[in-house]
């Protein structure tokens, strides 16, 4: 687009639309908030400046300093790849109230037990952090509490603590005088960021910077600053329960693959080493509509329960109603079970909703789902040591999953003795002791399959409506 000679330019930090005014939202990529002045026209750098650091050979590095340091929180060190590393910048993101600054504080504790950690908070007094430090027990010699929510005051802190982990809570209430516009803007978020950055790089030590996220759950302000740190940690949970999910969205020094588990108490945050229980129900009666599977979050193995219910509808539209699945996936398992395998849910309504609060996105889950809302149809338990896995395609065939055999081991573990798997899931791998694998090609075969186990006789497909 052109612009008007000599002044200022404004670009999306999301595409690089550029245009002569500042607007709210990107004409090009419909971003909100990315729009931001990048000034006029300037001379190119041309004279070469004086090299402070010269360039070494890659051989002579220390590949030392860039090794991971344990933050004392296991289930924080599996998401991270094993620490902190010095030098790094960590952004924290999640809902307000989720549970950040409790995690944080707990690290900084740990860590403090043997090096300096500086804790700025900008959105609460140092007396109400240290209020939360005694109620999670997190108080230690070498945790620093400093409230400022000034950019150049909170650097003249590092300087003189001196610190081996610095936590910022949160980067969008700190501002610098230098830069015009409010704490918490593109600019001033841009400003904050890169000081506290180059701060991280030429001290030595690691810096975990809490941001919010938006109304869709993405991390507010500009892209740029995804981009400019090293690591980025999702804060995931219902409110309403006490499952906490970390997830790296993003990581330099490791997998992006790992999620670690926690329990939100009263008396502060708690890792969960083995959090598969909590995703099942306590019951101990066989009850039609619900069915387990397991799911992979990163590389671990999670088995979960699917619950569903099928009643009359009273409206000329039936409810779709589901907690903690995919509404398009569930609306596409509705329709193959209505035309491959006769279900007569066409004018009823269906709930579907994981135990637990857990979120369930792998395709894998499809099959779990389908015999879910079959046996709330039937009014036909499912076996409480059955599950299922496996993707449903529009035709009613049942596709493979991967790591099937790490996901029945994981099962075989918790006590389940059959599992209807997609044929040739186990082509490479010998099924569990204990556990009898059956391979379904379809959706109605593992009806069948799972009617067979219920009524120990043979069965046929749903009665069509």
């Amino acid at each position: 687009m052109a612009t008007k000679k000599g002044g200022p330019t404004y670009r999306c930090s999301e595409c690089g639309w550029t245009t002569v005014k500042w607007v709210g939202r990107c004409g090009e990529c419909q971003a909100w908030g990315s729009v931001d002045e990048v000034g006029g026209a300037t001379t190119r750098t041309l004279a070469a400046a004086r090299v402070q650091r010269p360039a070494v050979p890659i051989r002579e590095i220390d590949g030392e300093q860039a090794t991971h340091r344990s933050t004392g929180v296991p289930e924080f060190d599996r998401v991270l790849g094993g620490g902190l590393v010095p030098g790094s910048v960590v952004l924290v993101a999640g809902e307000p109230g989720i549970g950040k600054s409790t995690l944080l504080l707990d690290v900084s504790a740990r860590v403090g037990e043997g090096r300096r950690v500086l804790y700025i908070t900008g959105e609460e007094s140092a007396a109400q952090v240290r209020g939360r430090a005694e109620r999670i027990g997190a108080v230690t010699d070498g945790l620093y509490l400093a409230a400022e929510t000034d950019l150049a005051t909170a650097l003249a802190q590092i300087e003189q603590v001196r610190p081996d982990l610095v936590v910022i809570d949160s980067v969008q209430t700190i501002a610098s005088t230098e830069v015009d516009g409010a704490a918490g803007n593109v600019s001033q978020v841009r400003e904050v960021a890169g000081s506290l950055i180059q701060a991280a790089k030429e001290g030595g030590f690691a810096i975990l910077l809490v941001g919010h996220v938006t109304k869709d759950g993405s991390i507010a302000g500009p892209r740029v600053l995804e981009h400019l740190v090293d690591v980025v940690v999702q804060f995931e949970g219902d409110r309403h329960t006490r499952l906490r999910l970390v997830r790296a969205v993003k990581n330099r020094f490791g997998p992006t693959d790992e999620v670690g588990c926690f329990d939100l108490t009263d008396a502060g945050i708690i890792g969960l080493s083995d959090p598969s229980g909590l995703f099942l129900s306590s019951r101990h009666i066989n009850v039609p509509g619900t069915c387990a599977t397991v799911t992979l979050e990163g590389r671990r193995p999670l088995v979960v329960e699917v619950q569903s219910l099928v009643s009359p509808s009273q409206i000329p539209t039936p409810r779709r109603a589901n907690v903690g699945l995919d509404s398009g996936r569930l609306a596409m398992v509705i329709a193959v079970l209505d035309k491959r395998a006769g279900a007569p849910i066409g004018t009823q309504d269906t709930y579907v909703s994981t135990v637990g609060g857990v979120k369930i996105t792998e395709p894998s889950s499809d099959l779990a789902v389908a015999i879910a809302i079959a046996s709330a149809v039937l009014d036909e338990p499912v076996p409480h040591t059955l599950l299922a896995l496996g993707e449903i395609g529009l035709s009613g065939e049942v596709r493979p999953a991967v790591g099937v055999a790490r996901r029945l081991t994981e099962a075989a573990r918790l006590g389940f003795r059959t599992a209807l798997v997609p044929v040739g899931a186990l082509a490479d791998a010998a099924p569990p002791a204990g556990m009898d694998v059956v391979e379904v090609t379809d959706v109605g075969q593992a009806i069948a399959e799972m009617r067979q186990r219920h009524t120990g006789g043979t069965v046929h497909r749903l009665p069509s409506s």
